[in-house]
């Protein structure tokens, strides 16, 4: 295969600066939450996007969006080029974005070179990769990949209690495809690296070898409502008194793991009524925790359980385990992860050997499906913070990577 192919980096740059405008944050990143009003119009962007270069578009179910290359054999199963489109409150421009434009950057690179393949070529925007309005994260390719049913997420709410499926609806993007349950022959995801180790390095490739096992939870805490004044304090039962008690607990599992490289984190806290005057009758604490090693995660899991029955005696309040969920206890596909490899040697492009410490929708893609990802710098590493930035030349490296395996791997 030549080397010299290459995308095009200016329009690739105008494509992202194109999305960039789209749900602009207060301090000029992104503020784009899934099935809202901005995601519709970036959705828009990316359906008008497929029409110009001819790409055939399909939308399951979920709202899932797939732009389709013919190969000269459609037949075959295709090669997969996906991420999503939905930011954080306050996200990025580039977080999930790099990876689904870069996808589009491919198929418009192979038609300005006339270059045929012999599977198709598609890329896929995944509905809710963020988890930032409904949880889990990563919600419909855990859907498309079979491990929850299209039900189930539909019936997902938001904190003010939208169900997802008359959130699809109200934006127009629910399609007829089935969600999932066909072949593909490879899922490629590139991806900024939401860390500082490429960037540091001045690498300007990482080769992700697979994921940080990771652990969700929804902690549930019953309390009563009473009057903040009158109440006695020894007949108070504060669910918001509880919640900071097991977030402190979380805290401080955190920094006892610390040295391994492990987190934990107290990441929301939802209370009912949350009124001044009042006391809170009920609160949900969203935690996250993410070690090196699945036993550390064990560990540090059945530190929390064992302390949220001290922090209900102390706060006189029920405090249980509401939901839980998991991701990151896998590896890439090694036959991918080599042509990865393989790929950046030929181009003489530096790499560097990475796990993730963040979810991505190629963690349940890689189920049912051989899946790799590139990981390209961001500066310092800032992620999910409208100051989130990178640097076009230090990217172009990782993109090139992507079209080159991407173009081996389709005409396999």
């Amino acid at each position: 295969m030549a080397t010299n192919l290459s995308v095009n980096g200016s329009r690739l740059w105008d494509t992202l600066m194109v999305s960039a405008s789209i749900g602009t944050g207060p301090r000029g990143g992104l503020r784009r939450l899934t099935l809202t009003e901005p995601d519709r119009a970036m959705r828009d962007q990316l359906k008008a996007w497929a029409a110009e270069g001819g790409y055939p578009l399909t939308i399951d179910g979920l709202g899932n969006m797939v732009l389709r290359r013919e190969g000269s054999e459609p037949d075959l199963p295709p090669v997969v080029i996906g991420s999503h489109l939905d930011t954080q409150w306050a996200g990025g421009r580039f977080d999930g974005i790099l990876g689904v434009l870069a996808g589009l950057e491919v198929l418009r690179t192979l038609d300005d070179l006339g270059i045929a393949t012999r599977r198709s070529i598609e890329v896929v925007n995944w509905t809710n990769e963020e988890g930032a309005r409904f949880s889990p994260p990563m919600l419909c390719s855990l859907a498309w990949s079979g491990q929850a049913t299209p039900d189930w997420v539909e019936g997902r709410r938001d904190r003010d209690g939208v169900r997802f499926g008359d959130a699809l609806d109200g934006i127009g993007y629910r399609g007829p495809e089935p969600v999932g349950g066909r072949a593909i022959d490879a899922y490629f995801e590139l991806h900024i690296e939401q860390g500082p180790e490429l960037d540091a390095a001045g690498v300007p490739v990482g080769i992700v070898t697979g994921g940080f096992p990771s652990l969700g939870m929804r902690i549930a805490v019953e309390g009563a409502t009473a009057h903040t004044g009158p109440t006695p304090m020894r007949e108070r039962r504060n669910a918001l008194v509880g919640a900071a008690m097991v977030a402190v607990a979380v805290n401080d599992i955190g920094w006892a793991h610390a040295d391994t490289d492990a987190k934990a984190t107290a990441a929301r806290l939802d209370l009912v009524p949350n009124l001044p005057g009042t006391l809170s009758e009920y609160a949900e604490l969203f935690i996250d925790m993410r070690a090196p090693a699945l036993d550390t995660l064990n560990t540090m899991k059945a530190a929390l359980l064992a302390a949220l029955p001290a922090c209900g005696e102390r706060s006189r309040t029920e405090i249980r385990v509401a939901e839980e969920w998991g991701f990151g206890v896998f590896s890439f596909d090694d036959g991918l992860v080599e042509l990865l490899r393989d790929t950046a040697g030929r181009l003489g492009i530096p790499t560097m050997d990475l796990r993730s410490q963040a979810g991505h929708d190629a963690y349940h893609v890689a189920r049912v499906a051989p899946a790799c990802m590139i990981f390209t710098p961001c500066r310092e590493g800032i992620t999910h913070n409208e100051a989130e930035d990178i640097d076009l030349d230090a990217t172009l490296p990782g993109v090139s990577v992507l079209l080159h395996a991407v173009l081996a791997r389709a005409n396999r």
